[in-house]
């Protein structure tokens, strides 16, 4: 075994996941998570752990995984974190812990991802449980919104003895881990309904059908209906769109909508009936990791699909593993390209794109070069579908109907990033409701963060 080179991780067949929606990556049996684990040097000042939003203990449940005490590694991660199995699937590892392992300077970083992963999965299988807390404090706490920030927030208050409940504005739990996500990426009845399942196994009770700002308020939570704090979990669910002449075409979609009936409405299956465009050549605008997973999607709906970006490979933003699935996968990537207009046929609906070819510029206030337009370089591409993944922003119901909450200019509710302290007494907020679209472990950091504000708090009351 080479210790400088990682241990291959099993994937499906390419020309196979392309037209399923199953598990691209299998991930390790126990033998192979083991020599994973091996190449570990054990640091002593360890780097991975740093940059872990989370921080985890990650040399420790390395080395419970090389001594094969699986549980005791399920038991030290669990201490951090309330979702392992779909952090181990979907972080950016390469430019957090696995971006910073020391192994990774004379070799490849340690696959901490993948161990994560593995830890968590065999914990589902063998029916780990998560330590309730021995006693209960008699506080209540509301959390708005179940994805990452609101799960993570709820599981960590559980943990510390509050009474605490989730309220849901979807028929099901799970926030982006259930709509934003696409099933080949992570799978939502296995991975991500058993780690909700964990979180109400701590005590966390789950509301859905609960819009707050409209079936109940934040006033009312705290001055009728008994709760001590709130945090603000709701994410960011309102798509933005380019503003080009044909963007209100039948045929132009944003990602969220897109994905939201693919993953949460399981427009995919044949025992579904919620309709999806099934586009014979798909464009989708953007270059993150939803446009990546809206691209792949749609392929595996059957388009020729494109992803359309303006500025060059080096800058996209999705992860690389993803932009490496798209492309062998058979995903067209048309990069320095910007669309300028959506071309409409007599019935309204999307029968091309005008685009036209960029060139890199200066770097802007992002750090990336900025992309600039070729003159003449007008073109166009033959597609009856385009979907807009250009982020998205905090739905502004919530901040409209609560009084004394700051938003900024982009709707974003104002929070200390260290404790998740709003400008209203007794509300904390975070993830993506505080800081736009972001990573589902950013969002983690954040209920994290909030938990201990809420705690600090309520602690001093």
């Amino acid at each position: 075994m080479d210790v400088l080179k990682k241990v291959p991780v099993r994937e499906q067949d390419p020309k196979v996941r392309a037209a399923n929606f199953d598990e691209v990556c299998l991930g390790y049996n126990m033998e192979e998570a083991q020599q994973e684990a091996s190449r570990c040097i054990k640091c002593k000042n360890a780097r991975c752990m740093t940059g872990c939003p989370v921080s985890i203990n990650i040399p420790g449940f390395i080395k419970e995984i090389q001594d094969g005490n699986i549980e005791a590694a399920a038991n030290i991660i669990a201490e951090s974190s309330a979702l392992p199995a779909v952090c181990g699937r979907v972080c950016p590892q390469e430019s957090q812990c696995e971006g910073v392992c020391i192994r990774g300077i004379k070799g490849e970083p340690i696959s901490i991802g993948k161990l994560e992963r593995f830890v968590a999965d065999w914990s589902r299988e063998n029916g780990f449980v998560p330590k309730k807390a021995e006693k209960m404090n008699g506080k209540k706490v509301a959390v708005i919104g179940s994805g990452p920030a609101g799960l993570t927030c709820a599981g960590d208050l559980a943990k510390l003895g509050y009474e605490v409940t989730i309220f849901e504005a979807l028929h099901q739990p799970g926030g982006v881990l259930l709509y934003g996500i696409p099933e080949f990426r992570l799978p939502k009845d296995t991975v991500v309904k058993t780690e909700i399942e964990n979180v109400k196994k701590l005590g966390v009770k789950i509301e859905c059908n609960v819009v707050i700002g409209k079936s109940v308020t934040i006033d009312q939570l705290l001055s009728e209906e008994g709760f001590s704090a709130v945090f603000i979990g709701s994410g960011a669910g309102l798509p933005k769109f380019m503003g080009i002449p044909g963007e209100n075409a039948n045929g132009v979609f944003s990602a969220n909508e897109f994905l939201t009936r693919n993953n949460l409405m399981k427009a995919f299956r044949d025992d579904h009936d919620t309709p999806i465009a099934r586009g014979k050549k798909v464009a989708v605008v953007g270059g993150g990791n939803v446009a990546m997973d809206a691209a792949r999607t749609a392929l595996r709906l059957g388009a020729e699909t494109y992803i359309v970006y303006r500025r060059s490979e080096a800058e996209l933003p999705a992860r690389v593993e993803e932009v490496h699935h798209a492309k062998e996968e058979g995903v067209i990537f048309k990069l320095l390209t910007n669309p300028k207009e959506i071309l409409v046929d007599e019935n309204g609906w999307v029968k091309g794109m005008v685009c036209v070819e960029m060139e890199l510029g200066e770097p802007d206030a992002s750090g990336r070069r900025r992309p600039v337009e070729k003159a003449g370089s007008e073109f166009t591409i033959d597609v009856d579908t385009v979907i807009m993944s250009l982020g998205t922003s905090p739905n502004p119901l919530i901040s409209s109907t609560t009084e004394g909450l700051e938003v900024n200019k982009w709707k974003c509710i104002v929070a200390d990033e260290t404790n998740g302290k709003t400008t209203k007494e007794g509300v904390y907020a975070g993830g993506d409701a505080v800081t736009g679209a972001a990573t589902v472990i950013l969002a983690m950091e954040a209920g994290k963060a909030g938990a201990k504000g809420i705690h600090e708090y309520l602690s001093n009351k």
